[in-house]
């Protein structure tokens, strides 16, 4: 069954004429075309619209509510029309995003090129914290959308958020490490290994959690705030590392190769995404950051 829009228009004006002639004054066509398109909706259906009397046209009840229907149906064809009639390369406005540091070094610059590429007369304004003090600034409504661990989030009942992308936890260790040939690793074999801990968005504190549950003591041999050391002091036998998947990248700056291994334990995925106050009216500048957002974890098939 393919209804004509067309049709569904006529039947709206046929309904609020309530006859033939008062559509056709209205649409200016002749009153066969009309009657023919009543009668081709209605054999569509599979039910009678109209009771037809000598002073015209009286909806039935499957009229009354197919009428509602077709309401709806020609105002979402209007919404899609000027959907697709706005210019995105025209649109302007203000964005206010708030990041962590750890988004800003390894998410934000691609999502931040997609965005501008698609809506380049829009100011995006970006602002860098803490997850805790950017929810603070979300829920009094100076940030439109924040990009940070939503798996964090404390403020839930205030913020609404998406997980764009999830990440699991996995050992970093160097190429010659002896744990490099083991089939499988667990939390245990960790017990006696050096750890180089990432103080960075609040990673550190969660990675301990996990070492507390398995009643592990980690021994720390350095504490930093950079991924890139990370990588090298793993890289050059220095110690190992348990970090989010979505920050491992092979090769140091100064080519040093690294691996990483899963581990056996099932330890709680991280999830990257999206913040917004709950309940807020969306700006149309924020409404499309949050497709290009979710485009652009789809294009890259980040899960």
């Amino acid at each position: 069954m393919a209804i004509s829009l067309k049709n569904i228009r006529y039947f709206i004006a046929v309904a609020e004429a309530e006859s033939i002639t008062g559509a056709t004054q209205s649409l200016n066509i002749s009153q066969s075309v009309v009657t023919e398109a009543i009668k081709t909706l209605e054999d569509d259906l599979g039910a009678t619209l109209f009771q037809r009397h000598a002073r015209g046209m009286v909806l039935t009840h499957a009229g009354h509510q197919f009428l509602r229907h077709a309401h709806q149906i020609m105002a979402s064809v209007r919404n899609a029309q000027q959907a697709l009639s706005a210019r995105p390369d025209t649109m302007s406005g203000i964005l206010n995003v708030g990041v962590t540091s750890l988004v800003t070094g390894y998410y934000l610059p691609y999502l931040l090129d997609r965005y501008r590429r698609v809506f380049p007369q829009v100011e995006v304004k970006v602002i860098e914290d803490q997850r805790d003090y950017l929810e603070h600034l979300l829920v009094n409504g100076e940030l439109d959308v924040a990009v940070l661990m939503v798996s964090q989030l404390e403020n839930r009942q205030a913020l609404e958020s998406e997980a764009l992308v999830t990440s699991p936890w996995r050992l970093w260790l160097s190429v010659n490490h002896p744990l490099t040939s083991a089939k499988s690793i667990s939390i245990s074999d960790l017990a006696d290994e050096r750890f180089i801990m990432l103080k960075l968005d609040e990673l550190e504190n969660t990675s301990h959690a996990y070492w507390r549950a398995a009643g592990i003591r980690p021994r720390t041999g350095t504490r930093t705030a950079s991924v890139e050391a990370v990588r090298s002091l793993v890289a050059t036998g220095a110690g190992v590392s348990v970090l989010p998947d979505i920050l491992y990248r092979p090769w140091t700056l100064e080519g040093d190769r690294l691996e990483v291994r899963p581990i056996e334990e099932s330890l709680p995925t991280l999830g990257l995404g999206v913040a917004w106050r709950r309940g807020s009216v969306l700006s149309e500048a924020t409404q499309n950051f949050l497709i290009v957002a979710r485009e652009h974890s789809r294009a890259h098939g980040r899960t």
